[in-house]
């Protein structure tokens, strides 16, 4: 499979999400909205005030695993805890919900022992990932806030790489229970929200892979100037 091309400021949007529209859910965390025309990246990011660099970071990354250097140095970390809040909103507000209601759709079509303990185990999930969004947002990221502000403060990116656990798992773990334990003579619905998880756990991933590898370099290196 050919390696995914570096986007550019002139690439034309509707072009880029022909091409892969997986980078949707990215888009929309980026604040744009849809009625695109023919305009290119440079041109929604300028029609909506988005730092156009932080959009090519993030979208680069997650395209090709390659995290330009230039756009690195000159990005302020502000922008990717802002991408990082709107996904955070996505997945409590949006995503899991539709996840647990198609979940009880799905279930409620056949009675199986196995029932309540998927149900229990989504939500247990859900709660751990709570959690970890409850952490970023009420320590992590206004401890980001206060270094761009130049404060000081005890705490340090480092205390968050050290404890910085992956969510993920616990899907992986409730895909196996429903492919292996779970028996319906109406599959169809179990097969979508399976698919749902997939995407899920997919973009998961991703998010944490921004913050371990984009945001927590950016504030490392934030930490060292403000010590000069």
């Amino acid at each position: 499979m050919m390696q995914p091309r570096q986007l550019r400021y002139d690439d034309v949007i509707i072009d880029i999400i022909n091409d892969d529209y997986t980078i949707l859910p990215l888009l929309s965390r980026f604040s744009i909205p849809l009625g695109l025309g023919n305009e290119t990246l440079n041109d929604v990011c300028r029609r909506n005030d988005i730092d156009v660099k932080a959009l090519l970071l993030v979208l680069n990354y997650i395209r090709t695993g390659i995290i330009d250097s230039s756009y690195i140095s000159v990005v302020s970390p502000l922008e990717v805890v802002r991408f990082l809040k709107n996904s955070h909103d996505y997945f409590i507000n949006y995503k899991f919900g539709h996840i647990r209601k198609n979940l009880i759709a799905a279930l409620d079509l056949e009675t199986n022992p196995t029932n309540n303990l998927i149900l229990k185990f989504f939500d247990s999930f859900v709660k751990k990932v709570e959690d970890h969004f409850r952490y970023e947002e009420n320590t992590v990221f206004p401890y980001v806030e206060s270094l761009v502000d130049g404060k000081k403060s005890a705490y340090t990116i480092e205390i968050f790489e050290r404890h910085h656990e992956e969510v993920v798992d616990a899907l992986a773990e409730l895909k196996n229970i429903i492919l292996r334990y779970y028996r319906t003579t109406a599959p169809n619905l179990m097969y979508d929200v399976l698919v749902d998880i997939y995407n899920c756990e997919e973009d998961l991933a991703s998010h944490s892979d921004i913050e371990n590898n984009l945001l927590i370099p950016m504030v490392y290196d934030l930490e060292r100037k403000s010590k000069k």
